[in-house]
This record gives structure tokens, C-alpha cells and sequence, in this order.
């Protein structure tokens, strides 16, 4: 067989559909290379220097939790806006965690709860100066540009209308004994927090977009989100082990009501408030989150999230990973002690399983089905008392307040003496108590008809319809089975997520981001179908024609 010839030092193999480049063109490339990593390491040291100066200054001023969230803002701050599309895969990563960092580091402060943000403003406003400059869309997809004017409208003429006389009101009140007294708040301010909690996540749409430029970021933003779901899970598990062995106490040893309320002094390993009285039947943790019902929500979203790539993802060591996402997210929904985590979770796995056809794939299907109910059987054996008061707790729970009930006791509650522009935006808003009292509504929809009035509603109706059909769109658009997968996956979150009313997940962490970021993803998922046909017919071409030239290379001989 004739020999080979080695490549020369400096060269590299170039894939199918790459031009071999030149040593001159490697060598620019390297330079090139070399001062963005130095003008990376310029902007950090930089950011990191301002910061510890501000830092040092808060803490001879103030404290030290202080001087941490007064430093470490602004080094976020500058680095988020240099280098946005680094700080949205660091918001990501962050995001999980950021009730643990508030209440183990930041002992709760306000500050620290909005240090995700740090990450998220700036990179955002910089992705759409950029866009700006080029010259590209901003509103993505433009089905969504009108929806989104006219929401943007109703809230803004709640804001100038409702909000700022009341505003006014409170700060100056009428005198005199026959004079009605208004409430008592910073409503205008309440209401620019509530709009940022009702639109602010948005723009992450778009960001999201321009983020996932090709098929390999797309696998990692995928991969990422499973993997950020079994670290997070393994310390959902390790707080319940330490709840369980007594190395944290929980509120078992607690009197009287105390028994069944969440507090941060129970707080555990990881997260924020939480109530463990098992002797009570009382068990709410809050994994890596502020609060439990946040937990639930994220075991929720990832079981959407790990399905996905546990189906789709095309190399099979990540499927493997992936199902151990699955299994984890359905053991925490078991041991979480919240009813809607532990009959959510498999709920959303069958219909999951019917949407993506996995149905008709026996071999695949089987194994999966058999190893759910081999979790939900170790489940009952593992965690019996746990699992029969959660079914206990749902039943009571049903029967005393049935959802429906619930929902329409709530919507009747908020639409009450109902105003046309609603009584102010983030009036029902928890986030924005700071400015004000603020009424307790636990459905979604009714908040939002109580805070912007049923025309406020029927637009942000509007918009979350014209992004469900939308996706709806490019999922049946799609010809390859793996990213046909990937979007049936993610209708059914975009789907669940924008019509469900029970409780208010697009408020708060986690979903009040995955539900944009996935509708971004969403949006690329067209391009790269395209781009692995591309490759993977490159490749067939490529293989043909090596194939050819042994066959002459045969011959020859």
C-alpha cells in the first residue's frame, strides 16, 4: 500500500465543506485570536478593579454583604455589556442558583435577589445596540410585532394612567375630616417593577436567537440545561437526606402554626424557606430556589427540557445523561412534597411521549415506560409516607378547592368592580411589596385582568397565541426526525406554559425565562435543521468519493 504523507506542523484537517486554509491565513487567525483573549483579560481586570474599589469603599461605609453585591454589580455590570452573549450562557448558569447565593451569601438582602439581572439588562441592551448598528431585526418572529405593540400600549397607559394618579394621591394626600384617604405607596414605582416582571424577559427572545448561531450551540444550550438540572436535583437530594438524618433540624421541633409555615431559619444545605414537619404530614422544600413552589416550577420546566434531549439528542452518551436528568427531576417532584411537581411531572412525560411518537418506536418506548414505573414503584417503596400524604394532600386539597373551582372563584374575585385599564400594574405583583401593599391573587391570568383590565389581557393573550401558532408552524415545517423531536418538545412547554393560570410561574424564576429563551430556540431551530442536512449530505458526498477513489486505487493494483 503506498504510504501517506504526514501534514506539515501548523496544519489542520478541514472538514468536508471547510476550505483548507493557508499557513498565512492559520497564523492571522491565531493573532486574531490572541488579541481577543488579551482584550478579554483587559476588560475583566478592568471590571474587576473598578469593582474592588467600589467594594472596598462600600464595606468601610456599610457591611460586607454590601461591599459584595455594591463590587461584584459593577464588575457584572461592565462585563455583561462588553461581552453579552457570554453573560447570557453565565445568566443561565447563574439563574438555578441564585436563591441559594441570596440567602447563604447575601443573607436575603434585596440586592442580591436582583444580581441575576446584572447579567441579563446589560447583555440585552447590547445585543440590541449591535442589532441596531447591523441594520437586523430586532422583534422576533414579525408575527409577534403587533401583539406585542398593543401589550405594550395597554401597559404603559396603566402605568401613566392608573398608577402615576395614584402615585400622586399617596404622596399627597387630601386633608380634612370628610376626606377619602388613598392607599398608601410608591405606585408608580410599584408599577415600572411590575412591568418589569410582566415584559421584561421578552427581549430574551431575540437574544436567545442570535445566541444559537449554529447547530453546536444549540447542543450546548440543550446539554447545558441538563446538566444544571442533575446538579440541582443531587442537592435537592442531599437537602432531603440531611432533613431526614437530622443534620438540618427543619421545624418538626416547632409549635403550634409555626409547624406548617416556611422559614428561612429551616433553611438547608442549599435554597431558601423551607417547612419540613413530617410528623405533621408537612413537607415543602425549596431545592436550589428562594421558596418551594419555585422548586416545583424548575422540575417542572426540566422535565420538558431533559425530554427533549434525552429523545433527540443525537449522541447516545448524552440520551444517557439525559434520562438521568429525567430520573432525578421525577425523585425530587417525590420527595419535594409539592402536589402540582408530583402530578405534573409524569403527566407531562405520557403526553410528552404520545406528541414526539415515541409511540411508534417499540424498542425505544418500552425500556423507557419500564423504567418509569420502575421509579414510581421504588418511589413507593423508597418514600411511602411521603408519597401517600402528597396523594393525600391532593385529594383533600381537590375536594376542598378544586382547581377549576379555584381559578373561577379567583377570576370572578379579580374582575370585580373591574376598571378598564385594571386597578395598576404590579398591584398583585409579589416582587414589588417593597413599594407597597399588594393583593394576593395565586392565578395568573386573574392577576393580570385585576393589574391591566380585561384588555390588558386580551392582549398579552394575543401575543403568547401569536408565538404558540407560531412555533406550532415550525415544528410540522420540519422534515428531520431529531429536530422534529426537539420541537414537539418544546411546543408542548410554549403551549403549557402560555394558557395555564394555575399559580403564576411566568412572574418568577426559573419558567419566566425558559419560556422566552425556548421560544428563541425555537425560532433557530429551522436554520439548524438546515445546517446539519447540509453537513451530514457533505459528508455522504465526501464518503462517496473515497470510496470511488479506492475502488481505482483497486484497480490500479
Amino acid at each position: 500500500m503506498p504510504k501517506t504523507k504526514s501534514k506539515k506542523k501548523g496544519q489542520q484537517a478541514a472538514k468536508p465543506d471547510e476550505p483548507v486554509l493557508s499557513k498565512k491565513e492559520l497564523a492571522a487567525q491565531k493573532r486574531q485570536a490572541a488579541k481577543e483573549r488579551q482584550a478579554f483579560i483587559q476588560t475583566v481586570t478592568t471590571a474587576g478593579g473598578l469593582g474592588a474599589v467600589v467594594g472596598i469603599a462600600l464595606f468601610f461605609a456599610a457591611d460586607v454583604k454590601l461591599a459584595i453585591a455594591g463590587g461584584g454589580g459593577i464588575t457584572v455590570l461592565w462585563i455583561s455589556f462588553v461581552y453579552p452573549y457570554l453573560a447570557l450562557w453565565l445568566f443561565t448558569i447563574y439563574m438555578p442558583f441564585a436563591g441559594t447565593v441570596t440567602y447563604w451569601i447575601g443573607g436575603g438582602n434585596a440586592i442580591f435577589q436582583l444580581a441575576k439581572d446584572g447579567f441579563a439588562f446589560p447583555a440585552m441592551a447590547a445585543i440590541f445596540l449591535e442589532l441596531k448598528k447591523k441594520g437586523k431585526p430586532i422583534i422576533i418572529p414579525k408575527q409577534i410585532q403587533k401583539p406585542l405593540i398593543i401589550l405594550i400600549g395597554f401597559v404603559l397607559a396603566t402605568l401613566f394612567v392608573v398608577n402615576l394618579p395614584l402615585h400622586i394621591a399617596s404622596a399627597n394626600p387630601p386633608t380634612g375630616p370628610m376626606a377619602r384617604k388613598p392607599p398608601e405607596g410608591k405606585f408608580f414605582f410599584m408599577g415600572i417593577l411590575g412591568m418589569k416582571v410582566l415584559l421584561g424577559y421578552i427581549p430574551l427572545i431575540t437574544c436567545t436567537y442570535y445566541l444559537i448561531r449554529n447547530k453546536k450551540d444549540f447542543l450546548r444550550f440543550t446539554r447545558l440545561h441538563v446538566v444544571l438540572a442533575i446538579i440541582c436535583c443531587g442537592l435537592g437530594l442531599m437537602q432531603y437526606m440531611m432533613l431526614i438524618t437530622g443534620a438540618c433540624k427543619g421545624t418538626d421541633h416547632l409549635t403550634g402554626d409555626a409547624l406548617f409555615k416556611a422559614t428561612l431559619d429551616a433553611k438547608c444545605l442549599v435554597g431558601g424557606s423551607l417547612v419540613y414537619s413530617p410528623s405533621q404530614g408537612m413537607i415543602r422544600l425549596p431545592g436550589t430556589f428562594v421558596a418551594p413552589w419555585q422548586w416545583a416550577w424548575f422540575l417542572i420546566g426540566n422535565t420538558f427540557l431533559t425530554f427533549a434531549s434525552a429523545f433527540s439528542d443525537p449522541s447516545l452518551i448524552w440520551q444517557l445523561i439525559s434520562f438521568l436528568g429525567m430520573a432525578l427531576v421525577f425523585a425530587n417532584a417525590v420527595i419535594s412534597g409539592q402536589r402540582i411537581a408530583l402530578l405534573l411531572v409524569p403527566v407531562i412525560i405520557v403526553i410528552m411521549l404520545v406528541l414526539t411518537g415515541q409511540l411508534s418506536k417499540p424498542a425505544r418506548f418500552i425500556p423507557i415506560v419500564g423504567g418509569l414505573a420502575l421509579l414510581i414503584v421504588l418511589s413507593f417503596i423508597l418514600f411511602p409516607d411521603v408519597i401517600q400524604e402528597r396523594i393525600d394532600s391532593t385529594v383533600d386539597r381537590w375536594n376542598a378547592s378544586p382547581p377549576t373551582g379555584f381559578i373561577t372563584e379567583q377570576a370572578e374575585h379579580a374582575s370585580h368592580g373591574q376598571r378598564p385599564l385594571g386597578y395598576g400594574v404590579g398591584r398583585a405583583t409579589n416582587s414589588t411589596r417593597m413599594f407597597g401593599e399588594t393583593r394576593l391573587i395565586e392565578t395568573y391570568y386573574p392577576k393580570l385582568i385585576y393589574e391591566i383590565g380585561t384588555l390588558g389581557v386580551l392582549a398579552f393573550l394575543g401575543l403568547v397565541t401569536a408565538i404558540t401558532v407560531t412555533s406550532f408552524k415550525i415544528w410540522r415545517s420540519l422534515k428531520d426526525k431529531v429536530w422534529r423531536s426537539y420541537a414537539a418538545s418544546f411546543w408542548v412547554f410554549i403551549f403549557f406554559i402560555s394558557y395555564q393560570t394555575y399559580y403564576y410561574p411566568l412572574d418568577v424564576d426559573p419558567v419566566a425565562v425558559y419560556y422566552w429563551m425556548i421560544v428563541g430556540l425555537m425560532l433557530r431551530l429551522p436554520d439548524v435543521e438546515r445546517e446539519d442536512v447540509e453537513e451530514r449530505a457533505a459528508r455522504e458526498l465526501d464518503e462517496d468519493e473515497n470510496a470511488k477513489t479506492k475502488k481505482k486505487k483497486k484497480r490500479k493494483r
